[in-house]
């Protein structure tokens, strides 16, 4: 969805097929560096089903009840290798998705808020396991035609895992959601009303998050940091309970500014490079 390619296919085609703009990012951090890969992959490089996406020679499937990435990518900056397989295993799968905008041409599913996660990476040489997300937004219409700006974050809490979702519409109403996820599989209301700025990032763009009252969050560490996007590290606290967040500012007044949109093409590789 943040294709400077797709964008501009949205300006001069009525309806451009999304399936000629996919692509796998994936972002690798460890001791200092990072690795990223993006290639945006043609349409004869695309092949799918209900249970499977495979984009170049990656693949993308749920396999007995566990989400199986197999990448086989190569880095953006200079080509290198990026492989290895990511193994998702849901502690609970949630099927109801929330819709972010008054009339619903923006829906948010968080299909497994939390689940236990093996990452076992060829090139570079690493591996892990830990605690992981997924979801999944999806929509009638491009996100900046419904959105000028939000804030996400998510922490992982002992009653299970709290999302909290901020968004801006373009008529300037904001639209707060708050759910906690229970390890039992229940979903509540989660309240969080206290607003805070948190410091801009390097490019001067605004990011905030919603907090306990009479709690400083700050960040810790920002992993990724682009003209309209940034992720970060938090420290927050939630129902008393102090905890370490992922979150992510998103600027979309800023993604369709047409420098940026110069700017995005080298941070991507098209397939034919792949």
């Amino acid at each position: 969805m943040f294709s400077p390619t797709y964008f501009r296919a949205r300006a001069t085609e009525i309806v451009p097929r999304p399936e000629s703009f996919c692509a796998l990012n994936v972002a690798l951090y460890r001791e200092g560096r990072k690795h990223w890969a993006f290639t945006e992959h043609p349409l004869r490089r695309v092949r799918r089903a209900a249970e499977h996406l495979e984009l170049g020679r990656s693949r993308v499937q749920w396999d007995d009840g566990q989400l199986r990435i197999d990448i086989d990518e190569r880095s953006t900056a200079l080509g290198a290798p990026v492989r290895g397989v990511i193994r998702l295993r849901p502690t609970q799968r949630f099927g109801k998705a929330v819709a972010l905008d008054p009339v619903a041409r923006h829906h948010w599913w968080p299909v497994a808020p939390l689940a236990q996660v093996e990452v076992e990476m060829e090139r570079p040489g690493f591996r892990f396991v830990g605690s992981g997300y997924h979801d999944t937004n999806f929509g009638r219409e491009p996100l900046e035609r419904g959105f000028s700006s939000w804030n996400w974050c998510r922490a992982e809490t002992e009653a299970g895992t709290a999302i909290l979702y901020d968004a801006q519409t373009l008529e300037g109403q904001p639209r707060e959601r708050g759910l906690l996820f229970g390890v039992d599989g229940t979903i509540e209301r989660l309240e969080a009303p206290a607003a805070h700025r948190l410091p801009r990032t390097g490019w001067g763009m605004e990011r905030s998050t919603r907090t306990d009252v009479g709690f400083e969050p700050k960040v810790l560490r920002t992993l990724e940091n682009a003209p309209f996007y940034s992720r970060s590290l938090i420290e927050t606290q939630l129902r008393g309970e102090p905890v370490t967040a992922m979150h992510e500012s998103l600027s979309l007044d800023r993604f369709c500014h047409p420098l940026v949109q110069r700017m995005l093409p080298y941070r991507i590789r098209r397939g034919w490079r792949a």
